[in-house]
């Protein structure tokens, strides 16, 4: 079996990198500081609780769905580039805090 790891590897930074030049910046000319604060930490609620429900590796689709949801249901009409943006932060967030996502 090929270990395709560090594939893996390469791809996230890319996307990290692509999010950090280009969609951040997007987001910020489009929103204000307090409707960013306020979409951040509704998606930190969001993440840490499809985090307890989608539990295992291969749930991303899920989990994403269900932050797209909870979003959606707490009055959020962004576009999904942004929530993956405010998703992919929130996630990097709780990592650095110990808390390990998958």
């Amino acid at each position: 079996m090929i270990d395709i790891t560090a594939i893996i590897n390469a791809a996230v930074a890319l996307i990290a990198a692509v999010i950090t030049a280009f969609v951040i910046p997007w987001i910020k000319s489009k929103t204000t500081a307090q409707q960013r604060e306020e979409l951040i930490a509704w998606t930190k609620i969001a993440v840490s609780a499809a985090e307890q429900i989608y539990k295992g590796n291969q749930r991303g689709a899920k989990k994403k769905q269900y932050v797209l949801n909870f979003l959606e249901k707490n009055g959020f009409s962004v576009d999904e580039v942004a929530v993956d943006a405010a998703i992919e932060a929130a996630v990097k967030q709780l990592n650095s805090e110990g808390i390990i996502i998958s």
